[in-house]
C-alpha cells in the first residue's frame, strides 16, 4: 500500500517480521541537532513536519509549559516570528513517556487531510515495545474493551457490556528478546488512550519502565521527576498519504541508546 520510505529502510521485512537487522536501528547521527531542537526531523515541507519525539515531553501542553508543540513552534518561528502566532495542526499524539514518529501539519488544509486519514484508520502505525516476560504465542491479536478511568490519567480493561467500553484491537509479532522479556512489533487496528500499554499489562506483559501499569523494571535514564522517565514504547513507523501531493510516505524513527542497553537479540 505505502511505497516511499524516508530515512532508511524498515529493518523488519513485512512478510517475515522476525528477521531483524540490529545495528542500523540505533540513532548514531544528528545528536547535536537533536539536543539543540529537542527533536529529530524526519520530514519537512510546506505542508507538514514529521519528527522523532523524545521521551519525557508531552505532545501538547498549556501555554508556558514545555511540550513538543512549543519546541516545534519555536523552531519554525526562528528569529523572525512569534511562536504563539504560528499555526500548527496536531492530528495525533504520542504518550509523554513514549518515543518515535509523529507528524504535525503546517496548514489548516494539511491538518484536515491528515486528521481525516487518522479518523478513517487509513494511517498505518507500527510500534516497537519491550515487555516483561516472554510473550506466548509469539504472534497474535489482542482484543479488549477499554475505558478511561474517571478522574485519573489511566485506562482500564472492562467488560464488553460496559457503557464506556471501546473495542480495542492490536496485532503483534515477536521480533526478538531482551534480557527481561520479549521485543514486540505491534500494529494498531484501533487507537485508544494507552492502548498498547494497557493491553500488554493486563496479560502480565507490562512495557518496561511503565510503572503506571505495573512494570517493575526501569528503562532508560533515571529521573526523580516521574514525568521525565521513559518507557520502552517506540512509534517505529508511520505510513500515510501526503496531504497535498497524495504521495504514499512511510516515516521511520530510529531507536534511542536505551534500547541498545537492553541487549536486543533477534528471533531466529
Amino acid at each position: 500500500m505505502f511505497g516511499k520510505t524516508l530515512l532508511g529502510e524498515l529493518a523488519v521485512a513485512h512478510d517475515r517480521p522476525h528477521q531483524v537487522v540490529l545495528k542500523p536501528l540505533i540513532a548514531t547521527t544528528g545528536a547535536t541537532e537533536m539536543c539543540d531542537r529537542g527533536f529529530e526531523i524526519l520530514l519537512e515541507d510546506d505542508a507538514l513536519l514529521a519528527v522523532g519525539k523524545p521521551a519525557g515531553v508531552a505532545t501538547q501542553a498549556p501555554a508556558g509549559i514545555d511540550s513538543l508543540e512549543s519546541r516545534i513552534k519555536q523552531y519554525l518561528a526562528g528569529s523572525g516570528q512569534e511562536p504563539h502566532s504560528l499555526y500548527l495542526g496536531i492530528p495525533h499524539r504520542l504518550d509523554r513517556a513514549a518515543t518515535g514518529a509523529i507528524v504535525f501539519a503546517k496548514t489548516r488544509r494539511a491538518a484536515r487531510q491528515l486528521s481525516r486519514q487518522f479518523e478513517r484508520r487509513q494511517v498505518k502505525k507500527i510500534y516497537w515495545a519491550l515487555v516483561e516476560r516472554i510473550v506466548e504465542p509469539p504472534q497474535g491479536t489482542w482484543t479488549d474493551y477499554l475505558c478511561k478511568v474517571y478522574g485519573q490519567p489511566r485506562t482500564a480493561v472492562v467488560d464488553h457490556a460496559h457503557p464506556g467500553g471501546q473495542e480495542s484491537i492490536l496485532h503483534y509479532w515477536t521480533l526478538g528478546f531482551h534480557r527481561a522479556g520479549s521485543w514486540l512489533e505491534i500494529e494498531l487496528q484501533t487507537g485508544r488512550t494507552h492502548q498498547i500499554r494497557v493491553q500488554a499489562a493486563s496479560r502480565g506483559f507490562p512495557v518496561l519502565g511503565d510503572a503506571h501499569y505495573g512494570s517493575q523494571i526501569p528503562f532508560g535514564t533515571w529521573h526523580e521527576d516521574q514525568r521525565l522517565r521513559a518507557i520502552a514504547l517506540h512509534a517505529r513507523s508511520l505510513a500515510f498519504f501526503h496531504p497535498t501531493s497524495r504521495e504514499e510516505i512511510t516515516l521511520n524513527a530510529q531507536l534511542g541508546p536505551a534500547w541498545e542497553e537492553m541487549q536486543l537479540e533477534a528471533r531466529t
